[in-house]
């Protein structure tokens, strides 16, 4: 497999990723979390929220700083002062001197990109509090907006074959500043995953999602947010055997990605 396809130099993060990224809010613990770290998985997304995984999280950071790309910030973003104190908490709880990422997440619904949190998140970046600012969305016509013009390092947003609207709202607005961008709800929260009504072809692994997110040139980096070990190495050992995605791949997977969506719409509004 080539390392192109695995592997990336992202200037945002400074950093060689490994391009399938760890969530660990779905239920791994910390010796999960050691046996990614061992597989090469360097770019680990950790809500403050999560706690299985952080005794043998600062245990990684402790032996290897530079080898780690942490992904955290402020369960509620608001306001700059607030947003300082969440980093000088997550900071301490994790017994290390900078964050990675230090993202707003859900933009719009639970934080805000206004004058005083841009200036905190400036003022974090400066010290060397974090090294990136990040912010996560589902608002596409923002997200190309804030990727054309702002202070971002990295934008987390959501790309899957059901949900391919990134293509023609974010990725054409990469060009100037070329944040970084980091995908997540690959598997459409297990909707690509399960069969639907009229199609008569393969369903998509987990392993597939990732493969259709990574095989467009503009993700840096997917989330995988397996429930224990046993779906963290079959999506790692999977990625690694298939790689990127053939033309005959990609043109069934966008087929069946779209007839998930409409048949997700029907039953969503009942028609």
């Amino acid at each position: 497999m080539s390392d192109e396809f695995l592997y990336r130099d992202v200037a945002a993060f400074g950093r060689r990723v490994f391009r399938l990224g760890l969530a660990t809010n779905y239920g791994i613990d910390g010796e999960d979390l050691e046996w990614a770290l061992k597989q090469g998985v360097n770019y680990i997304f950790w809500p403050p929220t999560t706690r299985r995984v952080t005794k043998h999280l600062k245990a990684a950071l402790r032996r290897d700083r530079e080898s780690v790309v942490l992904a955290s910030g402020p369960t509620i973003g608001y306001f700059g002062g607030s947003i300082r104190r969440a980093c000088e908490t997550l900071l301490k709880k994790l017994d290390t001197d900078y964050l990675d990422v230090f993202q707003l997440f859900w933009l719009g619904r639970t934080s805000a990109w206004t004058s005083s949190t841009m200036d905190a998140l400036m003022s974090l970046r400066e010290s060397g509090m974090i090294r990136a600012i990040g912010a996560s969305m589902h608002d596409r016509a923002r997200a190309g907006r804030l990727a054309a013009d702002s202070t971002l390092d990295m934008l987390m947003i959501r790309y899957n074959a059901a949900h391919p609207g990134a293509e023609q709202d974010i990725f054409p607005h990469l060009a100037k500043r070329r944040p970084a961008i980091v995908t997540y709800t690959a598997t459409r929260w297990g909707g690509l995953l399960k069969r639907p009504k009229g199609w008569n072809g393969p369903v998509m692994t987990p392993a597939d999602c990732y493969r259709f997110c990574l095989s467009n040139p503009h993700v840096d980096v997917v989330l995988t947010g397996p429930k224990n070990l046993q779906q963290l190495q079959e999506n790692l050992h999977e990625l690694r055997d298939k790689g990127p995605l053939s033309e005959e791949e990609n043109r069934r997977i966008r087929e069946y990605g779209q007839v998930v969506h409409e048949a997700s719409s029907r039953f969503t509004f009942g028609f």
